[in-house]
């Protein structure tokens, strides 16, 4: 994988900071716990429809059908929720 440019680079860092800055008001990890956990930009994002999806005001079968579709990214994030709730 070519070198990323330095304006690259920066950009990267505004988009983690904002996207930080945004899943830790929805959850109650800080930004620094959010940016620490979920370093990979498509982990972030599945923690984010995550969220969404147990927050809306649908039944619990809709909530099912929503996570059964993004089982796999949905994985990833719950095993690492999990390890963050369970471990030290």
């Amino acid at each position: 994988m070519p070198r990323q440019s330095d304006v690259g680079q920066a950009a990267s860092a505004k988009t983690s900071a904002q996207f930080a800055h945004e899943l830790s008001a929805l959850t109650a990890f800080s930004e620094a716990e959010v940016t620490k956990f979920f370093p990979v930009q498509e982990d972030a994002e599945a923690l984010k429809k995550l969220i969404a999806a147990v927050k809306t005001a649908t039944d619990e079968n809709d909530k099912r059908a929503k996570l059964i579709g993004n089982i796999e990214s949905v994985a990833r994030v719950v095993t690492k929720l999990a390890t963050k709730l369970v471990l030290p």
